[in-house]
């Protein structure tokens, strides 16, 4: 089994590198298959090759461990990090995070150097490092500074100021790497800017794209500077090269071969995944941008043209974007969504006119965030798009394809409207079908998802506007997708209810919100007995769905509230699939959640005020019924007392009180000194009792 170390594997590096190791069969690169199931017994005795094992740091010490990872060891005790260290084959340092990484890789090659009499078995150690130590080289020829620094070079590198530590702790690996090489290995890899598998110094671009909210990305500067660049996974391939071939070369450039400039990288970002255009701004602007730290701008602004020539020339890569991101773009943008999970909801809902389409969209868009896709709000968009264009047409601003264009937008524009005009104002199928097929295919649609209400309205229609536009090419491939899967909604929802419920919604509605639209009394039945007209039993756009298998989640109106709706299409679709709530939603949410809470506690508040005066009325009201019980006790008691008392005084004043008034005269008589005695001998002689 072969070891490797991997710092910080819940970063962005950390986390690809130990990955692709972890997927690795050891010695793989050497010209041996590493993805063949087959290949990957050892010849002759039918084991398995032995696959690296993955031990690391954590970054943030609170983060949950990879499942690919092993073992975590905190990096804050560093008895037990050298500890670790000292079992691994292979050590990879990631400098490229921060200052504390760069000391502890500084700390880390030094502490093993230092073990070399207790090491048994050679030690690989990889310092990842930037190109930014390259970043103040000067040119290898002045007359022709488009020669690209290799690996030759690198004794004439000079760093940018911001990493005058990095190239300090690059110095130190190479030095104490040759000191015994059997038992103590070392590298160094400079590495372009890393891309794919989410992003991480371009994902603030990604992003913007992606959300839509800006009209055009920015571009720092002139955009003309040179950014070294490579793909994350052939980044870890390079070091898993290392890794098995042990190379001669101490000093690795690992680039791609774009050679892409900031605009041409931005530009490209922008056309595919967002509106197209960007904005050239000053530097000086740049660290405005909240999303951009002082590391990333000196890493975007950077202009070399560097080139790995030993890692081409003499490694085993299976390259994932050997010439760089533009020529790549599709499959790095499938990785970006992918990875982050900005997956695109689409959802269609439909149903007679008054059913309450409009209003469940609504609601599903502000849940999802996704975009609400109506057949006016279409048709208006794109007349007015076309009215631009036209407008442009012969100016002399333009040139000669911007002009084309705009002719071409200009005559369509005049068949739209000879079509509305021998149509009772309406357009004819087969330019809806191209108004919504653009709309689904624009880009917000694709990155967020939408929600279609409404449309389409017939079976043919649902059948022109999702039909497969590429389908004679996949026929010549063998498959042929029976729709397009990029605007093909992913749920169907459909309403219905009957005539007369409609009917009454429609004439309970406020003048206000009749007058001027669609839902006056005519236009509305004219609009229901069209869509009873086009949709009966045995003909109904839910047929083309159905025919596919997406079967429509129907729902009866008024029978199934809302909220009971959207409960349920929640549940069918899962989690909204997009960056989640916006720095001032949270703040939203949390006004709104504290005030529901304020206003809950005074609820409790009132409530447990209103309990407390009905328990102390209660408490008097018993206490109250207590007294007068008592008192009616007590005066019960006194008579049953002076009831059973009358026999005993009748005896005491007959038998007892002549003989005691006697005693007590005789006692005032005589005078005795003791007069209690004198009473008792006194009563004790005058008992009548005693003969």
């Amino acid at each position: 089994m072969a070891k490797v170390f991997v710092n910080c594997v819940d970063q962005f590096s950390g986390k690809n590198i130990s990955q692709v190791f972890t997927q690795s069969i050891v010695g793989g690169t050497l010209g041996e298959a590493q993805d063949d199931e087959e290949g990957s017994e050892i010849e002759g005795t039918g084991s398995l090759k032995p696959h690296y094992h993955v031990v690391g740091t954590l970054k943030d010490s609170e983060a949950l461990k990879p499942d690919w990872v092993d073992e975590i060891v905190p990096n804050s005790n560093r008895d037990d990090l050298l500890e670790m260290l000292m079992t691994c084959d292979v050590i990879v340092y990631d400098i490229n995070q921060d200052l504390d990484e760069v000391d502890e890789a500084g700390w880390a090659v030094e502490a093993l150097h230092s073990q070399l009499d207790v090491i048994k078995e050679q030690k690989i150690f990889i310092c990842l490092s930037t190109i930014m130590t390259w970043a103040r080289s000067k040119p290898l020829d002045p007359e022709d500074p488009d020669i690209p620094f290799t690996e030759d070079d690198y004794r004439k590198r000079r760093p940018h100021p911001n990493f005058k530590h990095h190239i300090a702790v690059e110095k130190q690996v190479i030095k104490l790497g040759k000191t015994n090489k059997s038992k103590f290995c070392s590298y160094v890899i400079a590495s372009g800017l890393a891309y794919g598998c989410g992003e991480n110094i371009f994902h603030f671009l990604f992003k913007s794209a992606w959300l839509g909210e800006v009209d055009a990305l920015n571009v720092f500067g002139n955009g003309q500077n040179v950014i070294p660049m490579i793909h994350i996974r052939d980044l870890a391939c390079v070091l898993l090269n290392v890794a098995d071939g042990k190379p001669k070369t101490r000093y690795l450039v690992a680039v791609d071969s774009g050679q892409l400039s900031l605009e041409e990288v931005v530009k490209n970002i922008s056309t595919n995944l967002g509106t197209g255009k960007v904005k050239f701004i000053p530097r000086e602007e740049a660290l405005l941008d909240k999303d951009l730290s002082q590391k990333d701008f000196d890493h975007l602004l950077v202009n070399l043209r560097m080139e790995g020539t030993y890692v081409k020339e003499n490694m085993q890569i299976e390259w994932v974007s050997e010439m760089g991101m533009v020529e790549n773009i599709d499959v790095v943008i499938r990785e970006f969504k992918d990875t982050r999970g900005l997956l695109p909801v689409r959802i269609c809902v439909l149903g007679p006119p008054a059913a309450g389409k409009t209003t469940l969209a609504e609601k599903l868009c502000r849940h999802f965030k996704i975009h609400h896709v109506k057949v006016m709000d279409v048709i208006r968009e794109t007349i007015q798009q076309l009215e631009r264009s036209a407008a442009r047409a012969d100016t002399e601003d333009l040139d000669e394809d911007d002009d084309a264009q705009a002719q071409k937008d200009k005559e369509y524009l005049e068949l739209l409207r000879e079509s509305q005009e021998n149509n009772d104002g309406r357009y004819e199928d087969q330019y809806m079908i191209n108004f919504f097929r653009k709309k689904l295919k624009s880009m917000p649609c694709q990155n967020q998802g939408f929600v279609l209400d409404g449309y389409p309205k017939t079976y043919e229609q649902a059948k022109d506007l999702f039909a497969n536009e590429d389908e004679e090419e996949e026929e010549g491939e063998g498959q042929s997708p029976e729709y397009d899967k990029t605007i093909m909604p992913e749920l169907v929802v459909a309403l219905d209810s009957s005539d007369d419920f409609l009917k009454e919604r429609i004439m309970n509605l406020p003048e206000t919100e009749v007058e001027g639209t669609h839902n006056s009394e005519a236009e509305f039945l004219r609009r229901l007995s069209l869509y009873r007209d086009l949709n009966t039993e045995d003909n109904t756009v839910l047929n083309y769905f159905d025919e596919l298998e997406i079967h429509p989640e129907t729902f009866e109106i008024p029978a199934t509230q809302c909220e009971v709706m959207l409960k349920k299409i929640k549940k069918e679709i899962g989690e909204p699939r997009n960056y989640g709530p916006t720095p001032e939603e949270l703040a939203e949410m949390q006004r709104k959640a504290t005030e529901e809470r304020l206003q809950r506690e005074a609820k409790e508040k009132e409530e447990r005020e209103r309990q407390e005066v009905a328990e102390a009325a209660e408490t008097q009201r018993k206490r109250s019924e207590w007294q007068g019980r008592f008192e009616e006790v007590k005066a019960e008691e006194r008579e049953m007392l002076e009831t059973q008392s009358y026999p005993l005084r009748n005896y005491l004043l007959k038998n007892v009180m002549p003989t005691l008034t006697q005693g007590l005269i005789e006692v005032c008589k005589v005078r005795p000194d003791d007069p209690v005695d004198f009473l008792a001998e006194y009563l004790f002689e005058n008992n009548p009792q005693i003969d």
